[in-house]
């Protein structure tokens, strides 16, 4: 007996989902990024609008005073969706994970002087909470924001941002052997000690603006370019001894900033480039939180280091980084 195996071409009859392909100009194949961003926004069909916002859709353009054309031209350039995203933080956990296991098999944080452990609780963990606000930020981005292109993103920034918290909880963790003190007196500094107060008023008013697009600076060119640069990039002399295992665990904020940054800054180019409206708009609410995050974070790098200096570098690196996107300071 013989067996004989054949193959058969299938024609696909479409090459991509309709609403895609009208975007695209022409049934042509579309990348997984294309099919699961473009036009997937909700527009239709909301039956009565929100009690609690009355004068809105559940999804309405008119959240924000910026205008543009097309809500899905400002693209993610990392292309991310739900599976390219979690398949990126996995790989970066994995660092996060042995570096902690390099860490406390050397026993690097212990090996410290009490006071220079109990320095480190005050002085870098209350920045747990002010990722947890920036968590805040990005979900309220994503439920007010219109355009898949950017809601989606929002969301994946919004699990960055309470993973790190996450991290730096981890570090107190590690600092008082598991018992969570550390957290607590970290806490009771973001709420009393006098250095975390500019930071902790500025977040806290950040909870308050509607418009999205204004929040949206706010969150990526204040606190992300000035406040978290600060903090993870230019403050390393406020850990002593332990800023080297302090620098290791604290990896992922780095890396993060620095792929975070290629999407939010083509965000904010985009919409600025598309009118003059929208480009005195973004300018003016990217100055008023540089500069207002730059005097928050004066006083706190005089309590980590001594001099305001480190607020002063973030927030000029802030300030090159909006003119290098269209924004007129």
């Amino acid at each position: 007996m013989t067996v004989q195996i054949k193959t058969i071409d299938l024609e696909p009859k479409r090459q991509t989902f309709g609403h895609v392909a009208r975007r695209l100009g022409g049934d042509k194949p579309a990348t997984r990024y294309q099919e699961g961003t473009l036009d997937v926004q909700a527009t239709d069909n909301f039956h009565y609008k929100p009690l609690w916002e009355p004068e809105y859709w559940h999804y309405d353009k008119r959240k924000t005073a910026v205008v543009m054309e097309d809500w899905y031209a400002p693209l993610d350039p990392r292309q991310y969706y739900y599976a390219t995203y979690n398949i990126a933080r996995a790989n970066m956990q994995q660092a996060v994970d042995r570096n902690f296991a390099f860490v406390e098999e050397r026993d690097l944080l212990g090996k410290a002087d009490a006071a220079t452990r109990q320095a480190l609780i005050e002085k870098l963990l209350p920045i747990r909470h002010l990722h947890w606000g920036s968590n805040m930020n990005m979900a309220e981005i994503c439920q007010r924001g219109w355009g898949t292109a950017i809601t989606a993103p929002c969301i994946f920034s919004a699990a960055d941002h309470l993973g790190m918290a996450q991290i730096v909880s981890r570090i107190g963790l590690v600092l008082d052997g598991q018992t969570g003190t550390s957290l607590d007196t970290a806490k009771e500094a973001w709420l009393t000690d006098p250095a975390w107060q500019g930071v902790r008023k500025l977040i806290e008013d950040s909870f308050v603006e509607r418009d999205w697009v204004h929040l949206y600076v706010a969150q990526t060119l204040g606190v992300n370019a000035v406040l978290l640069d600060m903090v993870h990039r230019h403050c390393e002399a406020a850990w002593g001894p332990l800023a080297l295992p302090v620098a290791m665990l604290t990896e992922f904020m780095a890396d993060w900033r620095a792929e975070e940054g290629k999407w939010s800054d083509a965000v904010v180019k985009t919409i600025a480039a598309e009118s003059e409206a929208n480009k005195a708009l973004v300018s003016g609410w990217a100055k008023t939180w540089i500069d207002r995050a730059e005097e928050a974070g004066a006083t706190l790098a005089t309590t980590l280091v001594g001099d305001a200096a480190p607020a002063k570098t973030a927030a000029d690196a802030a300030r090159t980084r909006a003119r290098a996107l269209g924004l007129t300071l």
